[in-house]
């Protein structure tokens, strides 16, 4: 059986990623949840990652250590984690391609807190051509290839590499084209998308680092998280 090593639910988007495509595509796996530490992570994650960092998936021998990789690796014996169409695929593994390397003002602008609603100070000219960016890129595809997913009817990993884009889009409350906005909802309203959410906010770990850096970026306005 597969191993998937991710982080806290709470503020983990690159865990995301693999963990709801192996979830929503009904792909088994085990999941192994490793908490940030305020002592650092490196050392404690190389135990089971080479490069230090989540995810990892470990098969017997075999590991994995990157989300995109992860993607791929699961491709060889479950098709349907790429679309069938090829202009589709082509579209898809670009689109995750582009998440994956890019889009570093959002990131460090709005770090994935499930948990938090933030009122960003301000939305600088990098955090905004981001989001336009990012609305102009659900628009093509779900014009092109009729929706409700990124590369068409069903879900693929392109949804997946966009999960914690959905997850800050409603933390910090941020502006999307409308057909960009009913895009990342549909992901919101995923059972597995909920199921993430619900075990995040439940989550007994906080981590400071990511908690003082969200607040450096915005006012935070509610946090429910079930913190005793």
């Amino acid at each position: 059986m597969r191993e998937l090593y991710i982080a806290n639910k709470n503020y983990s988007s690159w865990s995301l990623r693999p963990w709801l495509l192996m979830t929503q595509l009904g792909i088994p796996f085990i999941e192994q949840l490793v908490p940030f530490s305020q002592q650092g992570n490196f050392d404690k994650f190389r135990t089971f990652s080479p490069s230090g960092k989540v995810p990892c998936l470990v098969q017997k021998e075999l590991v994995v250590w990157d989300s995109l990789a992860i993607a791929e690796f699961l491709y060889e014996s479950h098709k349907s984690v790429w679309p069938q169409d090829s202009k589709a695929r082509a579209f898809a593994r670009c689109a995750a391609a582009e998440m994956h390397s890019g889009f570093s003002a959002l990131r460090n602008n709005c770090g994935m807190s499930c948990g938090h609603r933030v009122q960003l100070h301000q939305v600088s000219p990098a955090l905004q051509q981001d989001l336009s960016r990012l609305s102009e890129l659900f628009e093509q595809g779900i014009t092109q290839f009729g929706g409700p997913f990124l590369a068409g009817p069903q879900f693929s990993a392109a949804d997946a590499f966009f999960a914690p884009v959905a997850f800050r889009m409603q933390s910090y409350d941020l502006a999307f084209s409308a057909i960009a906005r009913d895009y990342l909802q549909h992901l919101l309203a995923l059972p597995a998308m909920q199921n993430w959410y619900q075990q995040a906010l439940a989550e007994p770990w906080t981590d400071a680092a990511h908690d003082q850096e969200i607040a450096s970026y915005g006012k935070i306005t509610a946090d429910y998280r079930q913190l005793s």
